[in-house]
């Protein structure tokens, strides 16, 4: 089977049996009227570095460990497992799905670095609600707004709270379950100065 990945469209020749073994949607995509004719399979918006992580777990049954690879690897090694993640939730195959986001994961602790609003957009534009992917990238914003040393605030991830509702919500709804029963100080209670349009050192002419 014949199946094209990528703007570029790098051509990966697989066996057809072992595709359809692991996942239905491969045998969907190759039969049946209006679907793809002559075993050819197109996934021109998935990433070419993510299909090769898959192929080499079609083949091996087992992709390589973030934890053996050097400290430059680590990130790029990462971001290539959440785009396999997003990949094998497209395609329907769970144990991979599994795996790819143990080693996102994994790689982001050992990299000391987390995804970017640019990463985390596409994950709510492509998965369902359920997503753990989704809970996951949610609760790293959540936390990387409220650490006061991550340089991070709730208007660096604007692109996606303007994309998604439900990212907007599930980040606080983390923040809420982060920060425990603490409630903040009632906004209507004491000086309310600090909703008057006038600088901190004027005179309040109110009341």
């Amino acid at each position: 089977m014949d199946v094209y990945v990528g703007r570029n469209r790098s051509h990966w020749c697989l066996h057809r049996d072992l595709l359809c073994y692991h996942t239905p949607y491969f045998q969907e995509q190759s039969l049946g009227e209006g679907k793809q004719e002559n075993g050819k399979i197109e996934l021109l918006e998935e990433d070419p570095q993510a299909f090769e992580l898959l192929v080499k777990w079609l083949y091996q049954g087992r992709i390589d460990d973030v934890s053996d690879m050097p400290l430059e690897r680590k990130w790029d090694y990462a971001d290539a497992c959440q785009k396999l993640y997003v990949l094998c939730d497209k395609i329907d195959m769970p144990q991979l799905k599994n795996t790819a986001i143990d080693q996102f994961r994994k790689g982001c602790y050992e990299a000391g670095l987390v995804p970017g609003p640019e990463e985390i957009k596409p994950i709510y534009d492509t998965t369902p609600p359920t997503s753990p992917m989704r809970k996951l990238v949610s609760q790293i914003a959540a936390r990387q707004i409220m650490d006061p040393e991550s340089g991070s605030d709730a208007s660096t991830y604007r692109m996606c709270f303007e994309a998604s509702a439900d990212f907007a919500i599930d980040v606080v709804n983390a923040i809420r379950q982060g920060s425990g029963p603490k409630l903040f100080h009632d906004p209507t209670e004491g000086n309310g100065c600090c909703y008057h349009e006038h600088g901190t050192s004027q005179l309040c002419k109110v009341g």
